[in-house]
């Protein structure tokens, strides 16, 4: 009896033990399905809302802004701009031609020109477009006293404090007038500085001739000073064909340095959110996207209720509330989005002789992009969670955990150098080669040189001696030596984690055989007659064997007791020898190491019962 209870209690801590494991895998299957389908949906909601139709109206709108010279001078675009003169002429020339299509390609008119002017014949011009200039005023910086003789005035760069808030020029309309800005736009940030809204505004008109007068009046009657310091040029344009806006930016910035620096802003949007079925199944994804948020938000409150301080120390705890928060951060500027898109968009629209402020709603949009790429992106992160049950996943997991304290050592070394190169080759090429002309640059650059990237005749133009120095020694040192050297790291702990590997460490269970081992369990559920008639064959089988055995002239005590011997062993095999559990490796916690230390103490008492009685048996023999 003592036996059948020490037998007992050993094979209810390995079937404790099985069960847990079963759960564990029951658990991991039912978060990894319910997590596919929560990534499903999110690649159906953010894909959807992307089309390739952004893309083609960016490019047909940069060609026609950009690209497009001035009659007459080929190599004169707005990207080209360099003087106050080209500025002008672009303004007169291809962006007057662009705003305004007033007919056929053979002179027949196609809509009403009075109420809506369209680019390209299928983009309307959404309300009129805005000329915007910011100004610096004079002495906002100091001449030197051997100069202030030769010139006395000085106008330094952009910034709010500097900028020029008077009245100039002829003062009679608002183009000369400072006015505030009435908008929540965001400001803009240049090449040369951060520039806020408001400055001297002037709208065009719906009219081409009018537009072209008013932009030769103001260049008689010299509206760019030497003070100003940024001219924005803003517009927004609907194409009903692919239902996007465009809202178009072109930036002219004067340096202090003098000539001119262009930049530019196409944003494609789709501010009406729902008008097609495929849009309001969108919509369904996202309602179903809330639904995902607030169950992951409630198992996740209930794990920080479980284990309190112990959530905190694990990677994939910290990356959950990355995602969760994330997910939260989208919804809110979904929400604000639509919202001002409610409230705001037929307010613009109702004018159509005024400049309608989509730029604000454009940024808002474009910022909400931004945040539900960035929660796709670590949603697909998370898959590792589920791929590190896998043998292969498992050793790069392991591998990066062992080696971080090497790389970080690495890591501090690299950049010591990697920073030393950036600075020197800043301030020796800084003035002269484009990618060197700011320490950011210089950065990137170097990143840039070892993928392979780089001007090497522009280094050695900026200087003959030191440049060549430079590149040979920065790609010996960092390219041939301390890249070697991360990739040592790395190659000799996975060598050491791949051994230990081999010679029995496992992770707790694998993907693979977790799948293998639930797709078995169906499929022994649908079979269990099948199992049945197996079982019945195999006590048959048994049974052939008995009557064999008494044929051959066994006695019917031995038969028993083999047969007893057999299925003794079998039960033991399946308690405590079944391969599952031998082939994975299981840590042993210390409620079962104190279970197994009794039941080996048990084992030793019986052997050594065992063994007296064989003492005994053998003296006996021997006295015989």
């Amino acid at each position: 009896m003592a036996e059948a209870s020490r037998w007992h209690r050993g094979g209810a801590s390995k079937h404790k033990l099985h069960y847990r494991k079963e759960v564990e895998i029951t658990t991991t299957l039912q978060e990894l399905l319910l997590y596919f389908i929560f990534l499903i949906n999110l690649c159906i909601l953010t894909f959807g809302m992307v089309n390739p139709h952004m893309y083609y109206l960016n490019k047909v709108m940069s060609s026609l802004f950009l690209d497009t010279s001035v009659p007459g001078e080929e190599r004169t675009n707005f990207k080209s701009i360099r003087s106050i003169t080209d500025f002008w002429k672009f303004m007169e020339g291809p962006l007057l031609e662009g705003l305004y299509w007033d007919s056929w390609y053979n002179n027949q008119q196609l809509y009403n020109l009075k109420n809506s002017s369209r680019i390209y014949y299928e983009n309307i011009l959404l309300g009129v477009p805005r000329v915007r200039q910011l100004k610096v005023r004079n002495n906002t910086c100091k001449v030197y006293s051997s100069f202030q003789s030769l010139m006395s005035e000085c106008y330094g760069k952009y910034t709010s404090a500097n900028e020029d808030l008077s009245n100039f020029g002829l003062q009679i309309n608002t183009e000369w007038r400072y006015s505030t800005s009435n908008t929540n736009s965001p400001w803009h940030w240049g090449f040369l500085g951060v520039y806020r809204n408001g400055g001297y505004i002037f709208t065009l008109s719906k009219s081409k001739s009018e537009t072209k007068n008013k932009f030769i009046d103001l260049r008689l009657n010299s509206w760019i000073t030497r003070g100003t310091r940024v001219i924005f040029i803003d517009f927004s344009l609907y194409n009903a064909n692919v239902n996007l806006f465009c809202i178009i930016r072109l930036v002219a910035e004067f340096p202090a340095t003098g000539g001119i620096l262009t930049s530019w802003q196409f944003y494609s949007v789709k501010l009406l959110r729902y008008v097609s079925y495929y849009d309001y199944f969108i919509a369904s994804c996202e309602i179903t996207f809330c639904i995902f948020l607030f169950v992951f938000t409630t198992q996740e409150v209930k794990k920080i209720k479980e284990f309190k301080s112990a959530y905190f120390k694990s990677i994939w705890n910290w990356l959950e509330l990355l995602l969760l928060l994330l997910c939260f951060v989208a919804v809110s500027f979904n929400t604000y989005c639509n919202v001002q898109i409610f409230l705001l968009l037929g307010e613009l629209l109702e004018s159509t002789e005024q400049y309608s402020d989509f730029y604000f709603l454009a940024c808002w949009h474009i910022y909400y992009n931004n945040i539900i790429a960035i929660t796709i992106f670590f949603a697909w992160i998370k898959i590792f969670k589920f791929i590190s049950f896998n043998k292969t996943m498992s050793q790069l997991s392991s591998t990066l955990s062992r080696c971080i304290k090497d790389i970080v050592g690495f890591a501090i070394m690299f950049f010591i150098i990697f920073f030393a190169y950036a600075q020197l080759g800043f301030l020796i090429f800084g003035s002269q080669v484009d990618d060197f002309s700011t320490f950011q640059n210089s950065i990137f650059a170097q990143f840039r040189i070892v993928l392979g990237d780089f001007n090497f005749a522009g280094i050695q133009q900026a200087n003959p001696i030191l440049g060549p120095i430079y590149f040979i020694t920065f790609i010996f040192f960092v390219f041939f030596v301390l890249l070697n050297m991360f990739l040592a790291i790395i190659n000799d702990t996975y060598s050491e984690v791949k051994a230990d590997y081999s010679i029995g460490r496992r992770p707790d269970f694998e993907l693979g055989k977790m799948i293998k081992q639930s797709y078995k369990n169906v499929l022994e559920k649908f079979r269990l007659k099948k199992a049945r008639k197996d079982e019945d064959k195999k006590t048959k089988g048994s049974g052939d064997l008995a009557e064999q055995a008494r044929r051959e002239g066994f006695d019917e005590n031995e038969i028993q007791k083999a047969e007893q011997m057999k299925k003794w062993k079998e039960r033991l095999e399946k308690k405590y020898y079944s391969t599952e559990i031998q082939d994975d490796y299981q840590p042993v916690t210390q409620e079962e190491f104190r279970e197994l230390f009794l039941y080996a103490v048990e084992l030793e008492k019986e052997l050594h019962y065992i063994n007296l009685k064989l003492n005994q048996v053998m003296r006996k023999v021997s006295a015989l």
